[in-house]
């Protein structure tokens, strides 16, 4: 579920957000032990949502279709997938290609912005990251087929 997880770490605090609430409306939340947050009391630290009582109902549901549906299982899957695909291309400026889950990295020894820029042409969104990263983060209900169309795209972009 965390990335944590894959490192057997345990976090004093974590912070989560964005997708916490399904996309539906603005929703975090911090998490720590009662010696951690027992430090703060009523009134000490606000929030622009804080208390939301619908944000909450949200994000708890959102939290059951993760679990219910199993996406982090489903993510794993999807995602080893993908970079099975992507280690198959051949063009020799590619470095490496890495990730968990569906958070995947394509690094390479030249700019990436070109292929950022080409892949959207193409219909695919990916961000240039750190200058040499193509970074993909598609969806954790992708399915097999839309990875083969990105796959069919990513391949007629960078070879």
């Amino acid at each position: 579920m965390f990335a944590w997880e894959w490192e057997d770490a345990k976090p004093d605090m974590i912070i989560l957000g964005k997708a916490l609430s399904g996309g539906i409306l603005p929703v975090s939340v911090v998490a720590a032990r009662k010696d951690i947050l027992g430090v703060f009391n009523p009134g000490d630290h606000g929030s622009t949502f804080g208390g939301n009582p619908l944000g909450s109902a949200v994000a708890i549901e959102a939290l059951n279709v993760l679990i219910d549906e199993k996406l982090p299982d489903r993510a794993i899957e999807m995602g080893n997938y993908f970079m099975d695909k992507l280690r198959t291309l051949k063009n020799p400026s590619i470095k490496e290609v890495r990730g968990r889950g569906l958070l995947i990295g394509l690094e390479m020894t030249e700019p990436t912005r070109k292929y950022a820029e080409a892949l959207m042409e193409e219909g695919l969104l990916c961000k240039e990251t750190h200058e040499y990263v193509l970074r993909f983060a598609p969806p954790l209900i992708i399915r097999k087929d839309e990875i083969d169309w990105a796959f069919e795209k990513i391949k007629k972009v960078i070879g």
